[in-house]
């Protein structure tokens, strides 16, 4: 008898893969073909059959799950990896550098990303009741944590609704809220902080942050940045690689060299006019600083860009 009903019932265990399976059914079924698509404003779903190189480019606020496959993201120094076990969190738009390990064309992999919106969890949050002061300033803006059986059955429910575009506009914001609350009270709780418009140091090294993506072509003063959020250098420049893992000239230094890739390679630009667009003066300094993050030089790493590109297009 026992037997009999444990079979029918399946543990949570058991539960999950099953939902797990679901969600890359799901995600599978709304991209027959490899890319990504945002299905509904801040939703995107994501669709990859081999490896991929490393892809630099500025995070966004947002909360990501694999349904199959596995990637890595690097911030810093810091190499977060994640699978369909786990998820990845990021709070602050930061330079990193992202790559899919495990994917094939039986196998692909499938993931989900929703951006978190500040109102959101602002009013989430005050809604919960969660709006209490903790010591969030040293908390890093991303992370890899356990995705439970709540969020990941709340994944799986959103997705379903993109198969009725009619009833995902009634339904699905509350089931994103839902993923912020249950952010917010798990292991994120922290991190998701960063987010907020409630004043707090992560709030104001999150405004430090947005005003070096504004003006990182524009040279660099620690000074005036600490004095406009209301900090000490000293203290500016500790919560600021706490949260980012960059020291603030590293960050801009990431930005700069990030943008003139992307000028070189989509606008044609040679090597001196994009260093120069991004706010390098001397074009050897440049070429010396883009081969440390890229491994090549300028004209080189673009040439192999572009072949690279040819190839997955011939393909």
């Amino acid at each position: 008898m026992s037997n009999k009903s444990s079979s029918r019932v399946a543990r949570p265990k058991d539960r999950s893969e099953i939902e797990r399976q679901e969600l890359a059914g799901a995600i599978r079924r709304a991209l027959p073909r490899d890319g990504r698509v945002e299905m509904q404003p801040g939703l995107t779903l994501f669709r990859v059959s081999t490896p991929t190189e490393p892809v630099y480019g500025v995070s966004e606020s947002s909360f990501c799950v694999i349904a199959q496959g596995a990637k890595h993201v690097i911030l810093g120094e810091d190499r977060f990896r994640y699978d369909p076990h786990q998820y990845l969190i990021s709070t602050v738009g930061l330079p990193t550098i992202s790559q899919i390990e495990v994917a094939s064309s039986e196998q692909p992999y499938l993931g989900l990303r929703l951006i978190l919106e500040p109102a959101v969890v602002t009013s989430t949050m005050v809604e919960a009741g969660l709006v209490h002061r903790q010591n969030e300033s040293g908390v890093k803006a991303i992370a890899v944590s356990a995705l439970d059986p709540d969020l990941l059955n709340a994944c799986l429910r959103l997705v379903r609704l993109l198969q009725t575009p009619e009833q995902y506009r009634v339904l699905g914001p509350l089931v994103i809220r839902e993923i912020v609350y249950r952010l917010l009270i798990g292991e994120q709780a922290h991190r998701m902080r960063h987010l907020t418009t409630i004043r707090g140091q992560a709030h104001r090294i999150v405004k430090a942050v947005n005003k070096l993506r504004e003006d990182f072509a524009k040279p660099l003063r620690i000074e005036d940045v600490a004095r406009e959020i209301g900090m000490s250098v000293s203290g500016f420049h500790a919560h600021f690689k706490a949260v980012t893992a960059m020291s603030p000239l590293q960050f801009q230094k990431r930005l700069r060299l990030q943008e003139a890739r992307r000028l070189m390679l989509t606008e044609n630009l040679d090597a001196a006019e994009a260093g120069f667009q991004v706010g390098y003066d001397d074009a050897s300094h440049f070429s010396r600083e883009y081969k440390r993050l890229f491994g090549d030089p300028p004209l080189r790493d673009i040439h192999v860009l572009r072949e690279l590109t040819l190839i997955r297009e011939a393909a």
